[in-house]
């Protein structure tokens, strides 16, 4: 009986972490369907995140100064920075389905529900509001290093 129950236990476990690391397959750097951005999509506990590290219109003239987050809604949001700006919040896997994140759009100011599916270098991104069936996809591309 006891090794039934320790055999049971040890095949969650690695179930659970084959799981995980399908999810895994997420993480790296990503370009946006225009081309013009960069995002970093990473975990944090069993969520996860994209930060905007690189885009073509990332600084000031000067080349150093980074630009600004002017069309956010939230005007006290307008001063932080685009360099590493976080534009994917809360994803959690589920079975194929990157699910209940927000993704921030800093050319509208604009946050929308998303979810995320991955389809070997492309990753599809559906934003709407309200239901999925009313929103738009864009496919970002696996950047290569």
């Amino acid at each position: 009986m006891k090794q039934f129950l320790l055999l049971t236990v040890l095949s969650f476990f690695t179930a659970a972490a084959a799981f995980s690391q399908q999810g895994d397959q997420i993480l790296g750097q990503w370009l946006s369907e225009e081309k013009d951005g960069k995002i970093e999509v990473y975990k944090q506990g069993s969520k996860f995140f994209g930060k905007l590290v690189w885009a073509d219109k990332m600084y000031e003239a000067d080349g150093k100064t980074s630009r600004k987050d002017v069309k956010n809604t939230d005007e006290s949001q307008r001063s932080r920075p685009l360099k590493d700006l976080i534009l994917l919040t809360n994803f959690v896997y589920d079975d194929g389905t990157y699910v209940d994140g927000k993704i921030y759009d800093p050319k509208s100011g604009k946050t929308y529900s998303c979810k995320m599916t991955l389809n070997g270098n492309m990753l599809n991104i559906r934003g709407y509001v309200g239901l999925p069936m009313f929103g738009r996809t864009s496919v970002w591309t696996r950047a290569t290093k």
